[in-house]
């Protein structure tokens, strides 16, 4: 079964609908720049309407040591995915000082891209392979841009696993999964009605869509 994670979740009302509907793990955004940025608290929050058996991923960009502390030590994370860390020994020793799995996304653009993804074997829990961003773009990910995803048939023997994001939505994601092979999904603009506005109907449709690949 495709796992499914829906990101940027900011209400209670999107939050449960996507439990509901039966993602796998929701993620929780905390980078200024975002509109789906979360404080803490709020995020707190939102962590204790999550049934156990949906994991909490928690999304950083770039994170220092003191915000991860911060963070974590007010929401209760499965799960740390960083962005923008391009080094494999900052990932390990991310999850070794929290005592928590460590996703890294990693932008594409060629194969080289995912060749480039073995070196994070042993330091990651996971990998999520996003489309690269414009040089200069104020965020990471969450733009709804796509790559082309034959380049994942490269993907299948990196050592470790990983998850397909960037651009997918409930129209395409059968067909990303189709080509990709991936074993997890990572939707967040492409289930929104604006920037950081999610809709519980596309959230719905998403899942469906998913279950039904």
């Amino acid at each position: 079964m495709t796992e499914i994670k829906i990101c940027g979740l900011s209400t209670p009302e999107t939050l449960d609908a996507a439990v509901t509907a039966g993602a796998t793990h929701v993620g929780f955004v905390f980078f200024a720049k975002s509109p789906r940025h979360l404080q803490a608290e709020a995020a707190a929050a939102l962590a204790t309407r999550v049934p156990t058996g949906v994991g909490k991923v928690g999304v950083f960009v770039d994170p220092d040591d003191a915000l991860l502390a911060h963070v974590l030590a007010q929401v209760r994370l499965d799960v740390v995915q960083v962005h923008d860390v391009h080094e494999p020994a900052r990932a390990a020793a991310i999850s070794a000082r929290h005592g928590l799995p460590v996703w890294v996304a990693l932008g594409v653009s060629t194969s080289a891209d995912i060749a480039g993804a073995r070196r994070y074997a042993g330091a990651a829990s996971r990998l999520l392979f996003d489309a690269k961003t414009p040089k200069g773009a104020d965020l990471p990910g969450g733009m709804g841009l796509r790559f082309d995803w034959r380049l994942l048939e490269a993907a299948q023997g990196i050592g470790l696993p990983w998850g397909l994001a960037g651009g997918l939505d409930p129209m395409n994601v059968a067909g990303a999964i189709s080509v990709s092979g991936a074993a997890l999904v990572d939707v967040s603009s492409g289930v929104e009605d604006a920037p950081g506005v999610k809709s519980v109907q596309k959230i719905r449709a998403f899942v469906e869509a998913v279950r039904a690949a």
